[in-house]
């Protein structure tokens, strides 16, 4: 895992997370350079990974923006992120990682786990996930509307531009969305995750020496 800040931003890898239309990557990378999107809530110097076998999520919502933290050397850092909202969410058997490098000690990783048993998942409302590396074993979305204006997707139907990013935003800038999402198979790299509720059935903390991520 590649967990502290690096300088610069991650170009390659922000266009590989927008799915599932290249045209929409293109327009999206454009108006993050030009300073069209919203600007998130500061996130820490490391990033962490997620897995999961399967998620069900209602009201899907995605759009760009730049969350900001600090580097290891201490200096102020960027990262632009695609932010998938869901207005509900189930995840089946749910890993999250995070390796952070304790001094005089080494690499230590951070794994919770939870919504592993059968038919108890993981279940979110207003769920919203700041990334910038996405991969599934298969993604399929329920009338998809690619190219949506972000201020259009705030109807109550679906997540909409997070509410912390509302004000920074520009109500037509591209986003897209769809009224459901099945995502399997699931590996994902993140900066942030913000919900209104989040249940971890079966939760469970471990330490481990080294980098023992999900994936």
């Amino acid at each position: 895992m590649e967990s502290p800040v690096r300088g610069g931003t991650r170009w390659k890898r922000f266009a590989v997370v927008m799915v599932p239309s290249v045209a929409a990557t293109a327009a999206i990378g454009v108006a993050l350079s030009q300073g069209a999107l919203a600007a998130s809530f500061s996130v820490s110097g490391q990033d962490f990974k997620v897995k999961a076998d399967r998620l069900d999520g209602t009201g899907f919502t995605q759009y760009a923006a730049v969350d900001y933290g600090a580097s290891e050397n201490g200096k102020k850092a960027s990262h632009p992120v695609a932010v998938n909202g869901f207005k509900s969410a189930k995840i089946t058997n749910l890993c999250q990682s995070v390796v952070t490098p304790i001094p005089g000690f080494g690499d230590v990783t951070m794994t919770l786990s939870a919504g592993k048993a059968a038919g108890n998942p993981v279940t979110a409302t207003n769920l919203y996930i700041d990334l910038d590396d996405l991969s599934t074993t298969t993604a399929t979305f329920n009338n998809i509307n690619i190219g949506q204006s972000a201020g259009s997707t705030n109807d109550g139907k679906h997540a909409g531009v997070a509410p912390g990013d509302r004000d920074k935003v520009a109500g037509d800038s591209f986003a897209q969305d769809a009224d459901s999402a099945v995502l399997t198979g699931v590996k994902q790299t993140a900066w942030a995750t913000t919900a209104g509720t989040f249940n971890l059935s079966g939760l469970h903390m471990a330490l481990a020496s080294g980098d023992k991520g999900c994936y």
